[in-house]
């Protein structure tokens, strides 16, 4: 039995999405490969990819936001005689020969583009296989109206209004939630992963922002560290090294600990009371797995905005803009222990911690199927 991940190279998310099902259906005896579908054809265009997506989503994301809100509006399947659509047809004829020699018993892709390429396949019968989706944010993203495949995996129930608007049939929603690593599935105690982490046992606020440290950290710490309650802070800084010495160097009035690329998140979210983050969708997922309310800050324009909607219009968290700032935010839930109880409340019911167990369980369950049939 073998199952191909598709995936593309664009941010952390998707990748780290489909190591999540290769891990869980590896320890089943199940044999998998992920393709990178840019990598596959030409690693350096994989790169390029990726670091225009960092890089246009950092230093220019009023214009990536109103990219993105242009495909957004779209709710039909877009012209296949466009220039993308017939470079796209080319991208997958070039992977055609490694899945026809993988054979794969299962596809499932963890990005809009590379199911699109699926669905071009399946369409000249090259791929005969069942394709499964996962939309690794709060929303339905560009381009998913643009597939023919057989399941798309959810964050959430919710969204099965924004399916509807993009022509797939709820009957093929799978619910599941977005995959995670197992180790965010589980949960320590506070006292135990505060212990772990070498800190004291007390109200800790955790501050992430994305593998690249977007924003202005050192100014969101500096304008809670005059608050007038005990807590101390974590700090992760990603891989912004700049960043990570400017909070080292500052004296601060709280017991502030800042980290550069770190592998204990899932640790640190069992140490918290309470994450500031942007809102990426995998982020948004494990900590919601952790029943951890949220502060939202900073979210990329496009997917990112969409994630902070679906939280704060369900109650999952609260959101920083330019006339609410952070110490605002964090005084009125440390001050406010109903407001944070509301927030708990709306984290469980909107939490997915078997989300990998239930996806993973549904394609072996599938490939059974598949196998009985034949």
């Amino acid at each position: 039995m073998k199952v191909l991940i598709i995936s593309v190279k664009a941010g952390f998310g998707h990748h780290s999405t489909a190591r999540a099902i290769i891990d869980y259906l590896t320890e089943k005896d199940i044999s998998c490969e992920m393709l990178d579908t840019f990598e596959y054809i030409n690693p350096m265009l994989a790169d390029s990819i990726d670091n225009g997506y960092l890089f246009s989503t950092k230093h220019f994301p009023d214009l990536y936001g109103k990219a993105y809100d242009m495909l957004d509006k779209r709710d039909e399947k877009w012209d296949k005689r466009s220039p993308i659509a017939v470079l796209s047809k080319l991208v997958s004829h070039k992977l055609k020969d490694f899945i026809t020699d993988y054979n794969p018993d299962v596809i499932v892709g963890t990005h809009s583009y590379a199911c699109m390429l699926m669905t071009y396949l399946r369409e000249k019968n090259i791929v005969t296989c069942p394709l499964i989706g996962i939309i690794t944010d709060f929303t339905v993203h560009p381009f998913w109206e643009s597939t023919e495949l057989d399941y798309y995996v959810t964050a959430d129930s919710l969204l099965e209004i924004q399916l509807k608007k993009k022509g797939i049939p709820p009957k093929k929603m799978l619910p599941y939630g977005i995959p995670i690593r197992h180790s965010f599935s589980e949960k320590l105690s506070k006292e135990d992963a505060r212990s772990e982490l070498g800190i004291e046992n007390k109200t800790t606020i955790l501050i992430m922002m994305g593998s690249m440290g977007f924003g202005n950290i050192v100014k969101d710490i500096k304008s809670i560290d005059e608050l007038e309650a005990d807590f101390q802070i974590l700090c992760v800084c990603g891989n912004n090294e700049k960043m990570l010495h400017e909070i080292e160097e500052k004296e601060w009035n709280k017991t502030v600990i800042p980290f550069g690329f770190v592998q204990n998140v899932d640790v640190m979210m069992d140490a918290a009371d309470l994450i500031i983050t942007k809102p990426g969708g995998l982020t948004t997922s494990e900590f919601l797995a952790k029943k951890l309310p949220a502060v939202i800050m900073n979210p990329i324009r496009g997917q990112e905005d969409r994630n902070t909607e679906f939280l704060v219009n369900y109650g999952a968290a609260i959101m920083v803009t330019e006339t609410f700032g952070l110490d605002e935010a964090l005084y009125e839930l440390l001050k406010s222990p109903w407001r944070m109880k509301l927030l708990t409340e709306s984290v469980e019911h909107l939490g997915k911690p078997n989300s990998t167990h239930d996806v993973c369980e549904f394609i072996l369950n599938l490939i059974g199927e598949e196998s009985d049939g034949e």
